[in-house]
């Protein structure tokens, strides 16, 4: 789609945006719940417009040559429409924390302080060939008492068309204004930038996707950000492992999906251990079709690609994984700390030691012991969904749900008190 310019509406849709802000901002939290009911009920009766929106968005990114890992996050099957209704009912089952309180005390001067937990106001939220990101963020937008501006990308164009204009209509029959969720698709690249610019009208921008979109949105906008990280993640086989639990780790986190932020990309393994679990680890890894790649020599196996141009700093989002060999756990925890994007890492040990440090010393926002990467994720957190994981260490960091798109104000309630 062409991209609009000059006097279009732009400022007419954001402080329509805002005006809807404050309608959410004081709505009861039982309508915003029914609202986010009634959207994974619209969900669901639409599947079939749905789907057939997503199918044209798949065909013209095949002819467009997206890459598997883009198309694999652009498709909405029957099962993950089903899945975006049921974390929308998630989310309406959740604690509301619009108006919680944090903290209270009296002064010696008798005035009151209370410090509560408000809604931003208008979060924009800019995303690429990722329909599913379209529900989630309305609905947590919904549930944290925020509006939402949608910048979707021309890839899911179609589907994003139809799931807002869907949601539009379950809001409107609640009783909430439609302007709560907008989309700016229709603006184009241009449409991203001014949202970037919309400082007043935007109370905050939240960027998924790629590590590029990301640094561009980072580096341009002039509204707030929540920098939501690429994933180069890591998982470290330490040399006191269960070397078939690692297997399963290493299996699940690297092919259970590949396309997403959690995948694993960096497979490192203990010195003392890798005679045995590598070729066991690489092995299983290409038994799933997966391409091994790697600095040096690895024991046990043959024709691992090398590490190519980006090194150990590459966020595959396929069937690739690097594989190294580190002499122990300082070395180990020093290569995640120096090539992670401190999104998630793993350690599979039974030293309680060993893990215990690692847990402690790897900068990251989710750090496991013996468990999948993929698990750092809204739904798995018993968030219903997610805004983003947030690599950042102001304000959210981590799965981002409802609480995290609040902010605070505080609430002073005197009786007649003057400063001397």
């Amino acid at each position: 789609m062409a991209e609009i310019r000059s006097d279009d509406g732009f400022d007419a849709l954001l402080d329509a945006s805002q005006r809807a802000s404050r309608a959410l901002g004081i709505a009861p939290a039982a309508q915003r719940h029914a609202a986010i009911g009634r959207i994974a009920a619209a969900i669901e009766s639409a599947v079939d417009e749905i789907r057939a929106a997503n199918r044209a968005d798949l065909e013209r990114g095949r002819a467009d040559g997206l890459d598997e890992g883009l198309l694999d996050r652009l498709l909405l099957d029957d099962a993950r429409i089903a899945g975006l209704a049921a974390a929308a009912r998630q989310l309406a089952a959740l604690p509301d924390p619009v108006g919680e309180q944090l903290q209270q005390r009296t002064l010696p001067n008798g005035i009151d302080l209370t410090q509560v937990r408000v809604p931003f106001g208008v979060v924009g939220v800019i995303y690429e060939a990722r329909p599913n990101v379209t529900v989630d963020l309305a609905c947590i937008a919904l549930g944290s008492g925020n509006a939402v501006v949608l910048r979707g990308g021309s890839a899911a164009e179609r589907t994003n068309a139809v799931l807002v204009a869907t949601m539009q209509d379950a809001l409107e029959a609640e009783g909430l204004p439609r302007a709560a969720v907008q989309t700016i698709d229709a603006y184009g690249r241009d449409g991203a930038g001014r949202l970037m610019r919309a400082r007043g009208l935007v109370d905050l921008l939240v960027p998924r996707g790629s590590a590029s979109l990301i640094e561009r949105v980072v580096t341009e906008s002039t509204v707030p950000v929540i920098e939501t990280g690429a994933g180069i993640v890591h998982a470290f086989i330490d040399r006191a492992a269960d070397l078939s639990m690692a297997r399963e780790i290493v299996l699940n986190a690297k092919t259970q999906r590949i396309s997403v932020c959690n995948a694993l990309e960096t497979l490192l393994v203990h010195r003392d251990v890798a005679a045995t679990a590598v070729p066991v680890l690489a092995g299983a890894l290409r038994d799933a079709g997966v391409t091994i790649h790697a600095a040096e020599e690895l024991p046990g196996v043959d024709g691992a690609e090398p590490l190519g141009e980006g090194g150990w700093s590459t966020e595959h989002l396929s069937m690739d994984i690097a594989i190294g060999v580190v002499d122990d756990l300082d070395a180990a925890i020093e290569h995640v700390n120096r090539y992670g994007t401190h999104h998630t890492d793993t350690i599979v040990t039974d030293d309680v030691a060993a893990a215990g440090r690692f847990l402690a010393e790897v900068d990251s926002a989710v750090v496991m012991h013996n468990a999948s990467t993929r698990f750092t994720d809204g739904g798995e957190f018993g968030f219903g969904a997610e805004v983003g994981i947030s690599t950042q260490k102001s304000h959210a960091r981590g799965p981002m749900g409802l609480p995290e798109l609040t902010s605070t104000k505080w609430i002073v309630r005197g009786t007649g008190q003057v400063r001397s």
